[in-house]
């Protein structure tokens, strides 16, 4: 099997991050992080990409040209798979379509419901039932390209936005891998 370049921008704690990074070790899993980019000089999860030896680049996204520098990036890496994990700055009309490959992205909700931030609060406030997380292509709306995998979970009636937050996360390392497994299954 021929794993596929992929490149994975964070924010954060890359906690996502550590899961495809443990699923790329499995010899079926189709990717390989060759990449990972972050506009986060504090993001924890460039431990994980330092302890895996994976190269990884810290944009400053204040620069007008950053995308540029991205792309230069992600083609010296030959990358044909962005996953965004977490990554907290939305991806322009024009990166979409230069890259013109595969880009998908991880959100904490049960799309096309509570689309943006503060995601856990308002389900809260709206008194769902249930809530989960997404892995869905990009396109040029914020959190509308089409779904590739849901999971979800019933909400308890004494949750908070902590343990809404905690339980989506077990579903995102469950989620996630199998959404890079539905997209390359045929290919």
């Amino acid at each position: 099997m021929v794993k596929k370049n992929t490149c994975v921008f964070i924010s954060g704690k890359g906690s996502n991050l550590k899961s495809l990074i443990l699923n790329t070790r499995e010899y079926n899993f189709p990717i390989n992080i060759k990449l990972v980019i972050t506009n986060n000089p504090s993001a924890e999860g460039i431990i994980h990409a330092k302890k895996n030896n994976i190269p990884f680049l810290l944009i400053n996204t204040k620069k007008n040209n950053f995308e540029n520098i991205i792309l230069n990036k992600i083609k010296e890496h030959k990358i044909s798979l962005i996953c965004l994990a977490g990554y907290m700055k939305i991806i322009s009309k024009n990166f979409i379509n230069n890259f013109r490959k595969k880009i998908i992205n991880i959100h904490p909700s049960l799309l096309p419901k509570f689309k943006g931030l503060n995601t856990f609060e308002r389900i809260l406030k709206e008194n769902e039932k249930k809530t989960g997380c997404t892995i869905h292509a990009i396109d040029e709306k914020l959190d509308a390209g089409k779904i590739i995998n849901q999971k979800f979970f019933f909400i308890n009636s004494n949750d908070t936005a902590k343990d809404l937050k905690n339980k989506t996360q077990k579903l995102e390392y469950r989620a996630f891998p199998e959404a890079i497994i539905k997209i390359y299954r045929y290919n």
